[in-house]
């Protein structure tokens, strides 16, 4: 599977973006679909998750509430609603995807895409 992220940017702290991650190459309803993102200095880390069918979600603590995560498996992409942004979101942000099971654990996960970056404003 080829993963191919987008969406992300500069933004002033309080604000939104979308990410937007299209995936090519293999069946993409197969897969369960997760976002993870590595501050600098800092180990990867969990964003959120979700099954094959878009019928089940997962999400860190850190952003329990504020992000959505949600799949068009029409249009193979699965996107990252992000709103009420804190400079500590910034991060590259990476999507994923595997077969294995749903969860926070990156072993789950078989193919990763380039990442996006995105930048909260204070």
């Amino acid at each position: 599977v080829q993963l191919q992220a987008s969406g992300g940017g500069l933004v002033q702290a309080g604000g939104s973006l979308r990410l937007s991650c299209a995936a090519s190459g293999r069946t993409f309803s197969n897969y369960h679909m997760g976002w993870f993102r590595q501050a600098p200095g800092k180990e990867r880390e969990f964003v959120a998750a979700i099954s094959r069918r878009g019928g089940s979600t997962y999400y860190s603590d850190s952003v329990k509430g504020r992000f959505t995560i949600s799949r068009d498996n029409a249009k193979n992409t699965v996107y990252l609603q992000m709103n009420s942004l804190k400079p500590e979101d910034t991060a590259v942000y990476y999507c994923t995807s595997g077969q294995s099971g749903l969860g926070a654990r990156a072993d789950l996960y078989d193919f990763w895409g380039q990442g996006t970056q995105v930048t909260v404003s204070s």
